[in-house]
């Protein structure tokens, strides 16, 4: 991912967020991530205040691996044709660590794919809930059981996340067949759609010499083996080439674009009728809820570790 959230930008930095997160948490929900987003081994490092000299983008990556009905007003439309279409303003929940909390009153969630199986994808299912297999899409990880099918000479520099290391995405043919097993992973298990993480590894320091061009070809594949798959697929920040994506992808997730000042980039997928899921981790919902449901955005407050807590506006 190359959402801000997720990702840490090393030990010292890690400790500073986690200082910051305890300190303005608000008082106030995946069985088990922004690269400008977290994953599922972290938290996105947050941006300095104005005043301060800014702070790199945060890399987006989830935490670290561990091992009632929904409401009316925002049950999921029927996908036609088979596949789920989600539309904007559907409330959801994203839950990346820790034992998924199955009880929140939402019609989406969004998992760790590789932590939970089918009997959760079925549980929820049972209360009305569509439900997104997350899912690393531009960085190899150690932690997983598919770790040893991948090339070395794909490996590059680490992430910030301890254990992972960006994948050179220009090798379509070599890592195709690699993502395809993970959405076939997720299908079996009977997920809804999927949230491939780390979409804008071009925009990183990865130890390859990536373009936009090498992005956008990459992301084409994913969302296609995903469509293929009966599948949604949502981009995952990746912000600097909405306009080119959004006919690709069903959704975004999206982290911290109010505290970046960028949730404008993703009109496109309102206009689209698609919904943008986003989640702010400092500021305050008083601070970002109002513009918004503006937009007509699907938005919400969650820790850095994106456990079962969240704070929806």
């Amino acid at each position: 991912m190359t959402g801000r959230a997720a990702r840490l930008l090393g030990p010292v930095v890690a400790g500073a967020l986690l200082l910051a997160a305890a300190a303005c948490s608000p008082s106030g929900g995946h069985d088990d991530s922004r690269s400008a987003e977290p994953s599922r081994s972290a938290s996105a490092a947050p941006r300095a205040p104005a005043s301060a000299p800014p702070l790199p983008p945060p890399v987006s990556r989830r935490p670290s691996p561990r091992t009632s009905p929904p409401t009316s007003a925002g049950s999921p439309a029927p996908a036609p044709g088979g596949r789920w279409r989600p539309r904007p303003g559907l409330a959801w929940q994203w839950q990346l660590s820790g034992t998924v909390d199955t009880t929140v009153d939402v019609p989406v969630y969004d998992i760790d794919g590789f932590e939970n199986g089918a009997g959760v994808v079925a549980r929820l299912h049972g209360d009305g809930r569509k439900v997104v297999c997350y899912v690393n899409a531009g960085a190899w990880e150690s932690f997983r059981p598919d770790a040893g099918d991948f090339p070395a000479a794909l490996l590059g520099r680490g992430d910030g996340w301890d254990g992972e290391r960006w994948l050179d995405i220009r090798a379509l043919d070599r890592l195709r067949p690699l993502m395809a097993s993970r959405l076939d992973m997720c299908r079996a298990k009977g997920f809804d759609a999927v949230e491939p993480d780390l979409l804008d590894g071009y925009a990183e320091t990865t130890g390859f010499p990536l373009t936009a061009a090498d992005q956008l070809a990459y992301n084409r594949m994913i969302a296609g083996l995903a469509h293929d798959r009966g599948l949604a697929v949502g981009l995952k920040n990746d912000l600097g080439q909405v306009p080119e994506l959004v006919g690709d992808f069903d959704f975004s997730v999206d982290e911290q674009c109010a505290q970046y000042d960028e949730c404008g980039r993703l009109a496109p997928f309102i206009a689209a009728g698609k919904p943008v899921f986003h989640v702010e981790y400092e500021l305050e919902p008083s601070r970002f809820c109002p513009a918004a449901k503006k937009a007509g955005f699907s938005s919400m407050r969650k820790h850095l570790s994106l456990d079962a807590w969240r704070d929806p506006c």
